[in-house]
């Protein structure tokens, strides 16, 4: 990174997300509201494996080789999926036949994918089925492979905390950002004709707050905070303990969303016994989604775990169940509802 420039991140217990969607809604009742946004969710939690959000996004290109930046596709709006008008007269303003119970359907076009379409289906065959839940949003890479692809110059990386944001007014809709992205995080809104993603709650990080991802989280998954701040948890999971790592980092872009790799139950024999020196999740699956550090982190997390067990003590087990709330959110701690609110 540039000299004085600094970087925030979050880290994802995937231990911990229990799919409940609550960061998704969270980020959906504040950002993407408006007309034209309706099918957009900049956060959302998929299932792995699965085929994702936008549907089979891995598989669209983008990103960097060698270097060198690649186009991949923009997806369209049937690849998100999303935003489909329901019958919400007749359902709950009694506009259908009297006395007749009327079940909440879609309206017009049928969908045939969505953000969370094939949901808890995972990988594996009962009674060793496997699957985990990923949260996904913009990963403000320290290597944006947006930023570089944009024509107008309507996106850029800012130095003081690292986040990606774009200019609307300046923003020609090229989709080019969108080609180049390979985590497929950018949505289109045709009706201002403007590319739309995630901020990282950019106006609630100069309040204090923490992005509403993290902070609504009820399983206390999500930790915020600088990569430098090396008091943080963030810091400490990523660079020092070495078990927070990033979504395919293959692509080129370095993310700064990291995750902590799942564990998963054992698998279970024929006879009904429990082979407690293996997992259900697929050693392979977990490298090509987080690449060969994969398997260092897991190592460690194993080793903690089995510490712990013993009557030992865990600097690592004691961050991740994170007793205290705040310690997850790093300066971000501020309640926005002690904020004064302008009313003019």
């Amino acid at each position: 990174m540039p000299e004085g420039s600094r970087q925030l991140a979050m880290v994802f217990d995937l231990n911990k997300c229990i799919g409940c969607q609550t960061c998704a809604v969270a980020c959906k009742m504040l950002w993407t509201r408006d007309e034209g946004s309706d099918y957009q969710w900049w956060c959302t939690v998929n299932t792995v494996p699965g085929k994702g959000s936008p549907k089979d996004w891995e598989s669209m290109g983008g990103g960097y080789e060698n270097g060198e930046l690649i186009l991949g596709k923009a997806p369209d709006r049937e690849d998100f999926g999303g935003g489909w008008d329901f019958n919400y007269n007749e359902v709950f303003y009694g506009e259908g036949p009297p006395g007749k119970k009327i079940p909440l359907r879609v309206v017009g076009e049928q969908p045939t994918w969505g953000p969370n379409w094939d949901e808890d289906q995972g990988g594996g065959q009962y009674p060793n089925n496997y699957y985990y839940y990923l949260p996904r949003t913009c990963n403000h890479c320290s290597k944006p492979a947006c930023v570089d692809a944009c024509p107008s110059g309507a996106l850029k990386k800012r130095q003081e905390d690292g986040i990606v944001v774009r200019d609307e007014s300046v923003c020609t809709g090229s989709r080019q950002c969108a080609a180049a992205c390979p985590y497929k995080k950018i949505y289109f809104n045709e009706q201002r004709g403007v590319s739309q993603q995630c901020m990282f709650c950019l106006p609630r990080l100069e309040d204090g707050v923490a992005p509403a991802c993290a902070r609504q989280c009820p399983g206390r998954a999500v930790f915020v905070g600088f990569l430098d701040d090396k008091d943080g948890p963030v810091h400490k999971l990523v660079n020092e303990w070495k078990v927070a790592v990033a979504q395919h980092p293959e692509y080129g872009t370095e993310p700064n969303i990291f995750y902590v790799p799942p564990i998963g139950p054992h698998p279970i024999a024929e006879d009904g016994s429990v082979d407690e020196n293996r997992h259900r999740i697929p050693d392979e699956l977990l490298e090509e989604q987080f690449g060969p550090d994969v398997h260092e982190a897991l190592a460690t997390l194993q080793t903690e775990m089995s510490k712990t067990r013993e009557g030992g003590k865990s600097e690592l087990m004691d961050m991740l169940i994170a007793y205290k709330w705040t310690s997850l959110l790093g300066e971000f701690t501020v309640d926005p509802v002690t904020l004064e609110k302008d009313v003019s």
